[in-house]
């Protein structure tokens, strides 16, 4: 539909007509809960909790939509009616989406060898609201999570489908300014000399960063710090699409850079192609000085 969205009480019941109807068909895990996932989730968020190791382990309770995913070749198929919804949104105006939020409840403890199955409803679909991005609809989806037959918890995800917001053009404007207060004061003066500063715990010499006030490993207060030489590799990382931001031109790639010193930063990953960007690339520091008053330290690609 050309023009302005449909917007009118009779679409709006269409909508509401679509609430409680199967968002996807039932599911089963392609796996049981099991200890190597639980062990990689655990690394990759350095969650260290001993609850989750040992005889009497239990899987995270944020891994919690972890055993619902198929992965990239077996992707679970969408109801008609799910795409019945979506394609009333699109040829309604509201061509655009993006995914707002997700909530998680849990009901009880995974283990490992719990047996999963799942299914996923149309929980709600909202009245027209109107945010900065557009006027649209949210929808949310609620998936039921069971182990043995049992509710394990539930998983909400909720996307805006919406008209995009007519735009005027302004000024380009200027990057946000980092928040500097007395605990990383000292960060961003080194990097006002082009010198990537890691902190230093002076009781047992821990490397941390971002900056704190004391040392997680030993609660020590004082600290000194060492300059990074600048190697690291891509720990991981996203391509920003949607939504736009001022002052950055999407897609654009945000890594997760693990430098060589043994610790973790995020910034962005340049002088290769966004869709080139790869987990264990190597990176080296540079710094950028993106208007009169801000430098900011990036990682430019290496490619072999």
């Amino acid at each position: 539909m050309n023009g302005e969205p449909e917007v009118h009480e009779e679409f709006e019941a269409r909508l509401k007509a679509y609430e409680g109807r199967p968002a996807a068909a039932t599911g089963v895990g392609r796996d049981p809960v099991n200890e190597p996932m639980i062990r990689h989730w655990c690394e990759a968020m350095g969650d260290t909790s001993p609850a989750y190791t040992g005889p009497d382990a239990i899987a995270p309770p944020t891994m919690l939509q972890a055993w619902t995913m198929a992965g990239l070749s077996h992707r679970p198929e969408r109801t008609a009616a799910y795409d019945e919804l979506l394609r009333l949104l699109d040829e309604s105006g509201y061509d655009a989406v993006v995914a707002t939020d997700c909530e998680q409840e849990y009901l009880r403890p995974l283990r490992p060898g719990d047996e999963i199955t799942f299914d996923s409803v149309i929980e709600s679909v909202s009245d027209l609201k109107t945010t900065k991005l557009g006027a649209g609809h949210f929808v949310t989806t609620r998936t039921d999570i069971r182990a043995g037959g049992e509710l394990a918890g539930t998983h909400r995800f909720r996307i805006l489908k919406y008209a995009p917001a007519r735009r005027s053009r302004r000024p380009k404007e200027l990057r946000p300014r980092p928040v500097i207060n007395r605990d990383n004061a000292g960060f961003w003066e080194g990097v006002a000399r082009h010198e990537l500063l890691i902190q230093r715990c002076t009781g047992c010499g821990d490397l941390r960063f971002p900056w704190l006030p004391g040392c997680n490993s030993c609660g020590c207060l004082e600290w000194d710090t060492v300059e990074a030489s600048g190697e690291g590799t891509v720990y991981s990382y996203v391509v920003m699409h949607h939504p736009p931001f001022p002052a950055f031109e999407p897609p654009y790639a945000v890594g997760l850079i693990e430098l060589a010193e043994g610790v973790r930063m995020v910034s962005n990953v340049v002088g290769v192609p966004y869709d080139k960007v790869r987990i264990g690339m190597p990176v080296r520091l540079e710094f950028r000085q993106y208007d009169d008053a801000l430098v900011l330290p990036v990682f430019q690609g290496v490619t072999r």
